[in-house]
C-alpha cells in the first residue's frame, strides 16, 4: 500500500515475452500490492513467462482466447483492478519501454490526494529522442498534443504515453466501456476525465525504444493520429457546448446509448 490506498498495476500484453520480466522485476519492491497482466491472445510465450514471476511475484493473468485489441484489453485491466479492490491504478507497458523504477513515484501523484491522474511523460524534459524515440513519432506526438491542448483547453505536455495513473473514483466515474477498442482508446479516456473535472498532473519518465518494444507502423500511426484528431474535436463540441456526445459524460450524467450506436 501507499499512503493507505492498495495499489494495482495493470500490464495490458501482446508479445511481450522478452520483456515482460525486466518490466515486472524493475519495479521497486513492495511498491505494488497486485499486478494484473491481460494476455490478448500472444503468439508467442507471454503467457508462461507470466506464470513463472507469479511464483515470485503477486501476479493475476488474464487470457483473451482471441485478440480483441490494445482498448479492449485496457477495459480488462481496469474492470479487473476495481474488482481486486483497487484504489490506485497504474497502467504499465510490458515491452520495458518506461522506466518501471517510477512506478511508485507516478502512482504517489495519485495516493497522495493532489491528482486523481497522473501520466508519464516521454516529452517532458530530453528524453523522448535521446531515448531512441523515431523523429516522425516526435513531431507527430507534439503537433498532435498541441492541437489537444487548444481544442480542449488543457496544458498536457502528452496524450500518447502508455504510463499512468487513475484513482480508483477516476475510473467509476467515466463511462470507458464506450471507448474504441483501439489505440485511440488513450485519448478518449482522457478526454472523459477532463470533461468530468478531474485533476491530471504528470511527472518526466525517460523512455527507451528498442527492437523489442512494442510499436505500431507508419499506417497505423496515421489512423491513430486522425482518431485523434477526431476525438479531440468531439470533447471540444462537448466542452463548448455544441454537443453533449454520451460517450464524455460523467456516469450518471447521461443516457446509455443504444447496441447499436456507434464509438466516438
Amino acid at each position: 500500500m501507499q499512503n493507505g490506498r492498495r495499489i494495482v498495476c495493470v500490464l495490458p500484453a501482446y508479445n511481450a515475452a522478452r520483456t515482460l520480466e525486466r518490466t515486472v522485476k524493475g519495479v521497486t519492491p513492495d511498491t505494488v500490492d497486485r499486478f494484473i497482466l491481460v494476455d490478448d491472445c500472444s503468439r508467442d510465450a507471454t503467457v508462461q513467462v507470466a506464470q513463472g514471476l507469479a511464483q515470485d511475484y503477486p501476479v493475476r493473468i488474464i487470457h483473451h482466447s482471441q485478440t480483441l485489441g490494445y482498448g479492449a484489453n485496457q477495459k480488462t485491466c481496469y474492470r479487473a483492478a476495481l474488482e481486486e479492490g483497487a484504489e490506485v491504478v497504474v497502467m504499465l507497458h510490458p515491452d520495458y519501454q518506461y522506466e518501471p523504477r517510477l512506478l511508485g513515484v507516478l502512482a504517489g501523484l495519485v495516493s497522495s490526494g493532489v491528482y486523481d491522474v497522473a501520466l508519464g511523460s516521454r516529452i517532458l524534459g530530453r528524453g523522448a529522442l535521446a531515448g531512441g524515440m523515431p523523429l516522425y513519432k516526435y513531431a507527430a506526438n507534439r503537433v498532435l498534443t498541441l492541437l489537444e491542448n487548444l481544442l480542449l483547453g488543457q496544458k498536457l505536455s502528452e496524450y500518447h504515453t502508455g504510463y499512468r495513473a487513475y484513482s480508483r473514483r477516476a475510473l467509476e466515474s467515466v463511462p470507458f466501456e464506450r471507448n474504441s477498442d483501439d489505440f485511440v482508446f488513450d485519448n478518449e479516456i482522457l478526454v472523459q476525465l477532463h470533461l468530468a473535472g478531474f485533476r491530471i498532473g504528470e511527472i518526466s519518465v525517460p523512455t527507451r525504444y528498442s527492437a523489442e518494444s512494442s510499436s505500431i507502423n507508419f499506417g497505423r500511426c496515421v489512423v491513430y493520429g486522425l482518431g485523434v484528431l477526431c476525438c479531440a474535436f468531439a470533447g471540444f463540441a462537448v466542452r463548448t457546448g455544441l454537443s453533449r456526445k454520451p460517450a464524455f459524460a460523467p456516469k450518471g450524467a447521461c443516457v446509455v446509448p443504444a447496441a447499436n450506436e456507434g464509438r466516438l
